[in-house]
């Protein structure tokens, strides 16, 4: 059995997605894969392109080996736009061989850890009450835990917006953390007051504070018991993990820009967070990620996969795949997809209750309807620009 070529589709069901093909002599025998890297799906599609030679004439069915010549062959390793096409690519294998075993890919990768992947959705609001009145919306519908936050990323601290200097630019959001500071304290007493403490409660930062604080934030939302603490740092500013740590015992996350295992290693190692945000889709597909997941567990450190819009459907599939398997799950993120998606899209993890279940078809399950997607072409999209208020660039 050989590859024989790999199509590209960027297109834009609500939100821009990048999906492939990876074709195979064997007749009626293809896999589906993903590489949405939202704001740069052409760069990466681009990038899968140029690869394709270098796999056309390959056994699909050898993931591990193709995993690494696709990592090492260019020298230059590594990033976000490399590993999502990467990750596009092995996906899309794991599909391959999932149907050639007749199982769906969580069979392969060990079978049932548990029943159902526990998620998350998020509640947002203008202020406390209507924050408040979404998240009961989705405590009825069964959830369990709740992502709150008020206002636009950044709540109270964006204080201001710029209006784009070209039309296809994103307008520019004016933040800063004080006002910031000083709301989310007051929305999670809100919250325990009217839904008590049994819900578990998450919050996001998005990376928006320095390291002072965050360790305030984090010891300010103590009493309040959420669930975790998403990416009060960025990133570059692992060194001063310990200082959030010692600040509090908020739980903690991160990892959702991360890349590979050597992101996550020093996190791990030094027991600076709780979950890890890292996503198949971003770290070069479910072969990376389950390796990543190995060394978390003897850690302590629990899985809480990505999983916002800007995450397709066929990896959301891979991550409830792989989540169903993994002794040290704790939590996946979902977010409805917007409705063109079901219209062209079948074999999406079914939710209920406030659990993802994966399907029983083999592979991952997804079938695309791609001549559907003529109707849907892609539209040029960025990541919001944030500034402070005197105009200096912000981290989003």
């Amino acid at each position: 059995m050989k590859i024989t070529d790999i199509e590209v589709y960027l297109t834009c069901l609500g939100r821009n997605y990048l999906f492939i093909k990876v074709l195979t002599d064997t007749p009626g025998l293809w896999g589906i894969g993903e590489g949405t890297l939202n704001g740069s799906e052409p760069i990466v599609a681009s990038t899968i392109q140029h690869i394709t030679p270098l796999l056309i004439g390959q056994d699909p069915q050898r993931i591990e080996d193709i995993w690494h010549l696709v990592y090492r062959q260019g020298y230059w390793r590594g990033g976000p736009i490399f590993m999502a096409a990467l990750a596009a690519i092995d996906l899309a294998l794991w599909d391959i061989k999932g149907k050639i075993a007749n199982l769906p890919v969580y069979q392969l990768l060990g079978g049932r850890a548990r029943d159902g992947v526990m998620c998350y959705s998020h509640a947002g609001g203008r202020d406390e009450q209507e924050c408040e009145d979404n998240a009961r919306k989705l405590i009825e519908q069964g959830f369990r835990a709740v992502r709150c936050q008020v206002g636009p990323y950044g709540g109270a601290g964006v204080i201001g917006e710029l209006p784009p200097l070209h039309p296809e630019a994103p307008p520019t959001s004016l933040y800063e953390p004080t006002p910031y500071l000083l709301q989310v304290p007051k929305l999670f007493a809100h919250l325990r007051s009217k839904l008590g403490m049994e819900v578990e409660l998450l919050h996001d930062v998005h990376e928006q504070l320095d390291p002072i604080q965050a360790a305030r934030l984090a010891k300010e939302v103590e009493p309040y018991r959420l669930f975790y603490l998403e990416d009060p740092l960025m990133p570059e500013h692992r060194e001063s993990w310990p200082l959030v740590r010692a600040a509090s015992t908020t739980p903690l996350a991160i990892g959702e820009i991360f890349t590979s295992r050597w992101d996550c290693l020093p996190v791990f190692m030094n027991r600076w967070i709780d979950y890890i945000r890292i996503k198949p889709l971003h770290v070069g597909g479910l072969t990376e990620a389950r390796k990543i997941m190995v060394l978390a567990e003897p850690f302590n450190v629990r899985s809480a996969f990505h999983g916002a819009a800007d995450i397709g459907p066929v990896a959301q599939a891979a991550s409830v795949a792989l989540q169903i398997t993994i002794p040290n799950f704790g939590i996946q993120e979902w977010t409805r997809f917007p409705e063109p998606v079901y219209d062209v899209i079948e074999g999406i993890p079914e939710m209920r209750q406030g659990f993802l279940y994966p399907t029983e078809r083999p592979g991952l399950g997804i079938e695309i309807d791609t001549a559907k997607l003529q109707k849907y072409p892609y539209k040029r999209a960025f990541m919001p620009i944030v500034r402070r208020a005197d105009g200096t660039m912000h981290v989003y």
